[in-house]
């Protein structure tokens, strides 16, 4: 396996990411009819779209929705939709919950985008390939190679390599993903070897450290290979092809979903976005995020208080210390007089300024609910658990 020059964090278990491409240009409508219509069914607990500068339409949409798992954990993802290019639009999507994520839960995906097959939001951006498919290798082992390098790297998808012992049949041709649990269907790149291709697709795998067993299923480590990855454990020896949920095969990705995998390429700057930017807060979010503001702008001010107090006796010292040395007759050259050193940046004051240029103009907005209306725990339409 290659060895990466650029070591990526590991992320946050509270934290679910994603990205794809939508193929056409009506992304922003069926998102927006999505959140709509699972606020409607009491799923999310609110919803909205946020306004670019002046109110007008930017470069990016940007969605947010709020949701709770399990009736308890709550949900807070952010969806960022980049402008349209020839050939669709890409999205990347970061979700935070209040404690280590469940694989049980709904996947986000799945809150901003309708769960049905025919709407093609869900290519891999890179390649193309599907996250709700199964993809068929190609014949030649250096096209087998270009392709799965392109599906590694970035890191954001689980990667899965399915060696079919005999050809299947309907059933077994039908892809794995909706057989996984739903926090990792819209994670999973399924990539199937037909049976005459173990072998060329084997050799293939040499460069990536692992090998996939007759019949069976191998899990492509991600570029640079997590801590903890051993290709062994990340190996199944049989997938039955036949419908039925390969128990086996769900265990390992878990396994492997499970591990300190680092953030993808970009990654950082979506969390950072979903949790400096956020901007769906109810009334009592916004009211103690305002007091945690107060609280270090006291802070900052009480610190600049005691340098300004700092500086003035040592100015004092020095001016003292100039007066004994001219009484005695030495020559001092007149010295201008110095001025108090600038905030370094990213001092606490410059971050609060820019934190309060953020909030400047929102309105608060009031908590989901607060009218009396009862929060349900929901699932996404067609969502199983």
């Amino acid at each position: 396996m290659r060895i990466s020059p650029n070591v990526r964090p590991a992320p946050s278990p509270n934290l679910w990411l994603t990205r794809g491409r939508h193929d056409g240009t009506d992304a922003p409508e069926v998102v927006r009819a999505t959140l709509r219509r699972l606020q409607d069914r009491t799923v999310l607990d609110d919803q909205h779209e946020l306004p670019g500068p002046d109110g007008e339409e930017g470069p990016e949409r940007i969605f947010e929705a709020r949701w709770k798992a399990a009736g308890t954990a709550t949900v807070r993802a952010r969806l960022t939709l980049a402008r349209p290019v020839e050939g669709g639009q890409e999205w990347v999507l970061a979700a935070e919950a209040e404690r280590p994520w469940n694989e049980e839960w709904p996947s986000p995906a799945t809150m901003f985008w309708p769960d049905d097959p025919g709407t093609a939001w869900d290519h891999e951006p890179a390649t193309g390939l599907r996250l709700r498919g199964a993809a068929h290798l190609p014949t030649e082992d250096k096209e087998i190679r270009r392709l799965l390098r392109g599906c590694v790297r970035g890191g954001w998808s689980i990667n899965v390599v399915v060696h079919e012992a005999m050809t299947p049949d309907e059933a077994g041709r039908r892809p794995l993903g909706p057989l996984l649990p739903p926090s990792l269907r819209h994670r999973v790149l399924e990539h199937r070897a037909a049976p005459e291709q173990l072998r060329i697709v084997n050799r293939a795998l040499r460069e990536f450290g692992v090998q996939v067993p007759r019949g069976g299923a191998v899990m492509l480590p991600t570029d640079p290979a997590p801590p903890g990855f051993d290709a062994d454990a990340f190996s199944v020896r049989t997938v039955f092809l036949d419908g039925t949920r390969p128990t086996e095969l769900v265990d390992a990705l878990s396994r492997f979903a499970a591990l300190p995998l680092p953030l993808p390429d970009g990654g950082a700057e979506a969390v950072r976005e979903l949790r400096d930017d956020w901007d769906l807060m109810t009334l009592e979010e916004q009211l103690d995020h305002e007091r945690r503001l107060v609280a270090m702008y006291s802070e900052a001010l009480e610190a600049m208080t005691k340098s300004r107090d700092l500086y003035r006796e040592a100015a004092e010292r020095a001016h003292e210390a100039l007066t004994v040395l001219r009484e005695n007759g030495a020559d001092v050259p007149a010295q201008p007089q110095p001025r108090p050193p600038a905030p370094a940046p990213g001092s606490p004051f410059q971050q609060l300024t820019r934190t309060f240029e953020r909030l400047k103009g929102k309105a608060l907005r009031p908590a989901a609910g607060a009218d009396g209306g009862s929060e349900a725990d929901g699932r996404p339409e067609g969502a199983d658990s």
